[in-house]
């Protein structure tokens, strides 16, 4: 896969451990350029989107060219971050895609209706993962056109 010119910022809102690091690997197996950051709950995704306590430095957060959000989170769980993202015209226009292990349609049809931009069910694989993860970047940052910043 051809790489992007410059790597990419991508915040993984993900409070299970063993699938960050199951995402983490499977981003490195796929070969995208990529600056991952992680947070653990939703109140943290906030904070690092809208800098606020320790991510008040722009290099703490960079403002991300793709969100993966989980579902399932303490503190503040997807749908609501989800909501508080697509409200915000500063974050709006970031893509969102929803990673998560719910097959509940009524997930699904929240998440639309919230303005998500892709809902993912995470595969059941490694290799599953790795390819829904090459797959995914390569329309996000090769196929589809998605604003400037500044």
């Amino acid at each position: 896969m051809e790489q992007p010119s410059q790597s990419v910022v991508l915040l993984l809102a993900e409070d299970d451990d063993d699938d960050f690091l199951l995402v983490q690997e499977a981003l490195q197996e796929s070969r995208v350029l990529h600056e991952l950051h992680r947070v653990k709950d939703g109140e943290e995704a906030m904070n690092f989107l809208l800098r606020r306590g320790p991510y008040q430095k722009p290099q703490a957060a960079p403002t991300p060219a793709l969100i993966l959000l989980d579902l399932n989170m303490p503190r503040k769980d997807g749908h609501e971050v989800l909501r508080e993202i697509k409200s915000n015209p500063v974050l709006r226009h970031i893509p969102v895609v929803i990673l998560t292990t719910s097959k509940a349609q009524a997930d699904i049809v929240c998440s639309y209706d919230l303005g998500v931009n892709s809902f993912i069910r995470k595969p059941g694989s490694f290799q599953g993962l790795v390819e829904v993860l090459q797959a995914l970047t390569r329309y996000w940052f090769k196929i589809v056109e998605l604003p400037t910043k500044g």
